[in-house]
């Protein structure tokens, strides 16, 4: 087998192995998937699980990765879709807060990721997402549309109140009906950062 063959078949099989995590996780959450739920199923064994994610968690990681990886990307598309800038970055929140009713996203990114894996700011796809909000806000500071703050802070407190509201609205026992006040509540509290005629009198 040839190094490129090796590892494209790699590849697939990691694909496979979070194709399989993000079903079971989904359907019957973290604690309740079994090892076999995340195998047997694409015809692979526990030992490829282990070489390629070392156990169950790293499985679970994964999947996190992935899945807010997408949240990111579209939450991206309906900045853009907004017409980028300060109404862009908060299209992107509000985006990013509306996949929490997604039953998927529900239970494996918002209800079992922070149980199983800590503190969502530390994750690698939360601190992607970071770096795209830190560029976004140094290009509205270059335009003296934002108040004088660090731009670090500002973006990691925005960070962390989309993704507090996701978790919110994913906790809620009315998530359709929490929606709506959880994205007015970040769209008042992120305006707080924005130079308005009255700010800057």
């Amino acid at each position: 087998m040839t190094t490129t063959t090796r590892a494209a078949k790699m590849a697939e099989t990691r694909a496979k192995l979070i194709a399989a995590g993000r079903k079971a996780f989904a359907e019957k959450g973290y604690s309740g998937a079994s090892m076999d739920d995340l195998t047997a199923d694409v015809g692979l064994t526990r030992g490829a699980l282990y070489h390629n994610f070392g156990d169950k968690k790293g499985l679970m990681a994964a999947v996190v990765d992935e899945i807010d990886t997408v949240m990111a990307t579209r939450a991206h598309e309906a900045g853009q879709k907004a017409g980028g800038g300060w109404k862009g970055l908060l299209a992107e929140g509000a985006a990013y807060i509306e996949m929490a009713l997604q039953p998927e996203v529900q239970r494996i990114v918002l209800l079992d990721g922070p149980a199983v894996l800590g503190d969502p700011s530390q994750w690698p796809s939360q601190n992607r997402c970071l770096q795209a909000t830190i560029a976004t806000l140094q290009e509205l500071a270059a335009e003296r549309a934002i108040k004088p703050v660090d731009i670090e802070a500002i973006a990691r407190l925005l960070n962390g109140v989309a993704l507090n509201a996701a978790l919110w609205v994913a906790a809620s026992e009315t998530p359709e009906a929490t929606l709506p006040k959880v994205v007015a509540a970040f769209e008042c509290l992120a305006s707080g950062v924005l130079i308005t005629p009255e700010s800057s009198v």
